[in-house]
């Protein structure tokens, strides 16, 4: 093999570019891991956006497939400072009578506290429970005949379903509305294939390890991947915003920790037609408008498990939530979004000075919307948490558009690296025998934008290095 300055140079500081870097460095090879901002993380990111000693999550704030993630688990991240907080109630939902459903990390007592749908749920959900560690090493990837068919059948059947009609099987609001809650996060209309999928496995995994967040903020966890990274010989440049090949040093292979939209911007000239056309065809969901806030005490829900919770989902019922998604879908504004509001500092007194609290939150907006939804955000809190409001501090936001401003791979506020579609679940940014692989030699995508799509779990990023070692280096790694 000719001599190239590394073996292979990753292009992108994210979970996924972290998990092709090292899973690449520990075959002996020699890497470069290329960042365009001055820190490392991607969506893992923490700064004090508001005031002094606030320390807020920029994006990835809860991290359901962290410790879920078969590649993750088995890195000795804890040697390098890595500590999560998991919540006994990973997520409350609110409801306007002022009671909320719950999603404990104990599936019994989620199933207890749902009364008569208590049952729906267990049949639902602890099938897939009981077979976790059979289910997640096989939608944590690419589509592959599966070791296990009766079971991912089983989980196939209800997970294909549209949330919309998935949901039919409970009888009461509160069940319907945690069910809600979970399947929002596609980022979907709920008539779509496949969002319940996106539910189920939320609700299987925060029984399975929780919903953790990181002690000290997200940029703890990029910090400590960094640090495990270099310790076994890998190499690091930040700053290095990357706009074509010709900047790169010589290499065997890159991979790239990009949106498809990047790809084409970096490599268009060295791709076939037909794969060009594919990635101009990729299709991006809904944006976000985020806010960070600062306040004066921990939020006065009225549910006092939404006063315990790491995460709350706010949106009142099925039918509100349902309707929120659709009209962003279709390019419209709610006036009563469905929001994610995470809760760090009630679990982590690092987050904020004594006595002060954080809390992060966002809701779905149209691709790329430039409309202010600060008083819209504050007031869907405020209807569940009457005096929220007054406890603001300050305050730090961002649309659509600057959520893409301040990280490329947002295309138009999408974070989840693109829509979850049935059509892009697992062909993802385009349809080959290896979504990993581009058509040019040695070019291979590893971001979020391929599969298993969006959240920290690096599984795209190490199989995009899995798929390389096999191609350029006739390294075959073990299941």
């Amino acid at each position: 093999m000719i001599k190239r300055d590394f073996d292979a140079v990753i292009v992108g500081s994210g979970p996924n570019g972290f998990a092709a870097a090292i899973t690449l460095q520990q075959q002996g090879l020699s890497t470069l891991l290329l960042e365009a901002k001055a820190t490392v993380g991607g969506g893992m990111r923490s700064a004090e956006l508001t005031l002094p000693g606030f320390v807020h999550d920029v994006c990835s704030a809860i991290h359901p497939m962290a410790l879920s993630s078969p590649f993750f688990s088995r890195l000795p991240l804890h040697e390098f400072g890595l500590r999560f907080i998991e919540p006994a109630i990973a997520a409350a939902h609110p409801f306007d009578n002022g009671k909320a459903a719950v999603l404990y990390q104990s599936i019994q007592k989620t199933i207890n506290d749902l009364g008569i749908d208590g049952s729906v749920y267990e049949k639902l959900v602890m099938p897939l429970y009981k077979n976790c560690d059979k289910i997640l090493p096989f939608i944590l990837g690419p589509f592959t005949f599966p070791k296990h068919p009766l079971i991912m059948a089983g989980f196939g059947l209800k997970a294909l379903q549209p949330a919309a009609v998935l949901s039919k099987a409970f009888k009461t609001e509160a069940a319907k509305g945690l069910f809600a809650g979970m399947a929002a996060h596609s980022m979907l209309p709920f008539s779509k294939t496949a969002t319940s999928a996106i539910a189920l496995v939320l609700m299987m995994a925060a029984h399975y390890k929780g919903w953790p967040l990181v002690k000290g903020g997200s940029q703890q966890f990029a910090n400590a991947l960094a640090a495990y990274y270099i310790s076994i010989g890998g190499k690091i440049e930040t700053g290095f915003n990357v706009s074509s090949l010709q900047q790169l040093p010589s290499s065997h292979a890159v991979l790239f920790d990009v949106s498809p939209k990047q790809l084409l911007q970096i490599a268009r000239n060295k791709f076939s037609s037909l794969y060009t056309k594919q990635l101009n065809n990729y299709k991006y969901g809904m944006g976000v408008y985020k806010i960070d806030f600062a306040l004066s005490e921990p939020i006065p829900f009225i549910a006092p498990e939404c006063r315990q919770a790491g995460t709350v989902h706010i949106g009142n019922t099925i039918k509100e939530i349902a309707l929120s998604e659709t009209l962003a879908w279709n390019g419209k504004h709610a006036d009563k979004p469905f929001v994610l509001l995470a809760q760090q500092s009630l679990f982590d007194a690092s987050r904020a000075p004594e006595g002060k609290h954080t809390a992060w939150a966002y809701c779905h907006v149209p691709n790329g919307s430039t409309q202010n939804m600060a008083d819209i955000i504050e007031q869907q809190v405020e209807r569940f948490a009457p005096g929220f409001k007054d406890c603001i501090l300050a305050k730090h936001e961002m649309n659509a558009a600057g959520m893409q401003a301040y990280n490329a791979n947002y295309i138009g506020g999408d974070i989840n690296g693109g829509a979850p579609l049935l059509s892009q679940l697992f062909t993802r940014p385009a349809l080959r025998m290896s979504p990993y692989k581009t058509s040019a030699k040695g070019l291979y995508i590893c971001s979020a934008s391929t599969p298993p799509g969006g959240g920290v779990h690096g599984m795209g990023g190490y199989h995009a290095a899995k798929k390389a070692l096999k191609d350029v280096f006739g390294v075959r790694l073990a299941e």
